[in-house]
């Protein structure tokens, strides 16, 4: 009789892409260049502890930080992937806020992440994740403002002496959304439209992340497993550094090249027991996400 062959199951592919910031186009934030001094360090090492863990990586880092090459680098990892594979996304940069305009935000303003030639916006990003095939891991981590959660109503206290905070000035947003405000108002209107059918304008945005609740009354049912891990609270401002920034450097610490064994939970409460009481990291998840919680952190 002839022997049975047996199916290799192949191995799951891991794609990772890391964004760093150390200015945006002041044409684009009338006339702010927003200067950070480690967000393009923190990119970096990302890239490389996603590298160490055989993962590919696509690393944009300021000038190439576009909202163009940002989605399209994200539209390339939700074709790519599917069941069991996994997409590393991270951003070190500024956070911003418009105006709320499609009424998905108690707080009325939609959070944003600061890429070089213009901000993105958080429905873009609920609308984009939801786009990953059923049973892809998503792995978000944020080192920005407003990034704990979407509701941000108190302003947050002032930073430690010397520090930068990673927070565009509200009078800065006051001003971009005033010169660009069909602009920003015509991204909100779209992804209302995306959260119910594909979205493919190629100028679409990106953008920070916000709560689980806004997410899915914007998008629904998330069939990937999505999980989040933010630099601060969303009345906290999220401190840059010389080589990294406060969250970046200790995620790094708690990592240790790769000699943490405990699961995303404890990663996340590691981190965070290493923070200011200035700054505490959040952690939240969107879609069917408990099994990609108790993993190991990066694994592929």
């Amino acid at each position: 009789m002839p022997t049975a062959t047996k199916t290799a199951t192949p191995k799951p592919r891991a794609l990772s892409l890391h964004i760093g910031l150390n200015g945006v186009s002041a044409a684009a934030y009338a006339g702010w260049d927003g200067p950070l001094a480690a967000c393009e360090f923190d990119a970096n090492d990302m890239a490389a502890l996603a590298r160490s863990q055989g993962m590919t990586p696509t690393v944009l880092l300021t000038k190439k930080a576009t909202r163009a090459a940002v989605l399209a680098a994200l539209r390339r990892a939700a074709k790519a992937l599917k069941a069991g594979d996994l997409c590393f996304i991270s951003y070190s940069g500024h956070g911003g806020q418009v105006p709320d305009t499609n009424g998905d935000e108690e707080d009325q303003k939609d959070e944003t992440w600061c890429l070089y030639d213009g901000q993105l916006i958080d429905d873009e990003l609920y609308v984009e994740l939801s786009g990953f095939a059923e049973g892809v891991r998503v792995l978000v981590l944020s080192d920005s403002c407003h990034s704990g959660t979407i509701t941000r109503e108190m302003a947050p206290p002032p930073p430690p002496p010397g520090q930068r905070p990673r927070l565009m000035p509200d009078a800065v947003g006051r001003r971009v959304y005033a010169a660009h405000k069909a602009f920003y108002d015509k991204l909100q209107a779209e992804a209302a439209k995306a959260a119910t059918k594909s979205y493919t304008d190629p100028d679409a945005a990106l953008a920070q992340v916000g709560s689980a609740a806004e997410a899915t009354k914007l998008v629904g049912r998330f069939a990937p497993a999505v999980l989040l891990i933010s630099g601060c609270q969303d009345n906290q401002t999220s401190m840059d550094g010389d080589h990294n920034g406060a969250f970046t450097e200790q995620l790094l610490k708690a990592w240790d090249r790769g000699t943490f064994s405990g699961d995303y939970a404890s990663f996340h409460a590691r981190i965070r027991a290493a923070m200011p009481a200035s700054q505490t990291p959040n952690l939240y998840t969107l879609g069917p996400a408990a099994p990609f919680l108790a993993q190991r952190p990066f694994s592929v």
